[in-house]
């Protein structure tokens, strides 16, 4: 059995997250905290309003800091209400789309997820002595998940 890291590392930076958001939502925003979250806006299961999704067909950046209600964290998604030009828009966003997250305050921050972790090498074929192209997604890129300044 190989042993995914990639999925494990994935796993627990989203774990990361759902303990900030259970914080955020237990004691509210202390201190000068808040959270940008980008997450793609096209995943299964996200459900924004229709006009946002137009604006923001792949991806969006949302950020709670002031005004937000209504926030809930399950086991598998996020709830949110928020503000967007003075609309309240309630958002429903699974772990699973997060692309980003961080908080300035803190000087905190990691990429969840990124297409960069494929690394692509150059093998020879024993037969023609040719290079041939391949992908290999089990060597992560630790630079990917490097704190955000």
């Amino acid at each position: 059995m190989k042993i995914n890291y990639h999925k494990l590392l994935k796993k627990n930076i989203l774990n990361v997250l759902k303990e900030v958001l259970i914080e955020i939502n237990n004691y509210g925003l202390q201190e000068g905290h808040h959270l940008y979250i980008t997450f793609k806006t096209n995943s299964e299961g996200v459900i924004i309003s229709d006009w946002l999704k137009k604006k923001y067909p792949e991806k969006i950046t949302i950020l709670i800091q002031y005004e937000y209600w209504n926030l809930k964290v399950l086991k598998e998604k996020f709830k949110i209400v928020l503000s967007f030009n003075d609309i309240k828009s309630e958002l429903s966003i699974p772990f699973n789309s997060i692309i980003s997250f961080a908080d300035p305050y803190a000087n905190f921050g990691l990429i969840v997820d990124s297409n960069k972790n494929i690394i692509k090498t150059k093998k020879k074929s024993k037969k023609s002595g040719k290079k041939l192209d391949t992908e290999k997604n089990n060597v992560i890129d630790f630079k990917e998940y490097k704190k955000l300044n």
